[in-house]
C-alpha cells in the first residue's frame, strides 16, 4: 500500500503514513527522518510490496521523499533467520540523490480499455523509474543482416538504459487511491527536477 502528501502535511504526514503502512514504522521513520535532516519535506510516497521468494514471503518497503533540493530514497527489507542471525532481520538503506542530479523522471501508465479512455480516468497500473546515474544497465546482441545465409561479423548493437529506481504500483494490488497518490508524487517530482533545471 502507498500513501503520498504535499507541503501541508510535511514531516507529520509522513511519519504518519509510514505508522499507516505497518511495516516496521519505527525503524522506517527513524532513517527516513535521519536523511532527511532539517529540510522541509514537499511530497512523498510510502509504498509496500509483498513478494513470494520460492516458500518464504517477504515484504519490501519504500519510502519517498521530496525536499526543496534532495530526493531521498529508503527501501528496507526482512530477512529470514540465518546463519548469521538467528532471528529474523531487516536491512534498511537510504540514498540522498541532489534533485540537480536526476537525469529522469519516467512515468508508465496501463489503461484498459484504450479505446473509451477518458481523460481523468486512474490507469490500472503505474511504473515510476528514476535515473541519476548511479546503475547503468547495457543490453548487447549481435548485430545481422537478415540474411539468413550470411555468415559475416557485422558487429553488435544494444541500448543503454538508466534506472536507479523502479516502482510498479497496481490498482489491483495496492488500490485505486495508491495509484492516485503514485500519479501527484510523480508530478511533484517532475515539477521540481524541471524547476532545478532551469526549463
Amino acid at each position: 500500500m502507498a500513501k503520498t502528501g504535499t507541503t501541508s502535511q510535511g514531516l507529520q504526514g509522513l511519519r504518519e503514513a509510514i505508522e499507516r503502512s505497518g511495516y516496521y514504522p519505527a525503524l522506517v521513520a527513524e532513517a527516513v527522518e535521519a536523511a532527511v535532516g532539517r529540510e522541509s519535506v514537499l511530497s512523498y510516497l510510502v509504498h509496500q510490496e509483498t513478494t513470494i521468494d520460492g516458500s518464504e514471503v517477504r515484504r519490501h518497503a519504500s519510502v519517498l521523499v521530496l525536499t526543496g533540493t534532495r530526493l531521498i530514497v529508503s527501501h528496507t527489507d526482512e530477512q529470514a533467520a540465518d546463519g548469521t542471525s538467528p532471528v529474523p532481520y531487516a536491512t534498511t538503506t537510504t540514498e540522498s540523490v541532489k534533485l540537480s542530479r536526476i537525469t529522469s523522471v519516467m512515468l508508465s501508465r496501463v489503461v484498459a480499455d484504450p479505446q473509451s479512455y477518458e481523460p481523468g480516468t486512474l490507469p490500472r497500473e503505474v511504473v515510476l523509474t528514476v535515473g541519476w546515474g548511479a546503475v547503468n544497465r547495457i543490453d548487447i546482441e549481435p548485430l545481422s543482416c537478415g540474411d539468413p545465409n550470411c555468415e559475416a561479423d557485422h558487429g553488435y548493437t544494444g541500448s543503454a538504459t538508466a534506472d536507479d529506481l523502479s516502482l510498479r504500483i497496481s490498482e489491483a494490488g495496492d488500490l485505486p487511491e495508491t495509484v492516485r497518490q503514485a500519479l501527484a508524487f510523480t508530478q511533484a517530482l517532475s515539477e521540481a527536477t524541471t524547476a532545478v533545471a532551469g526549463l
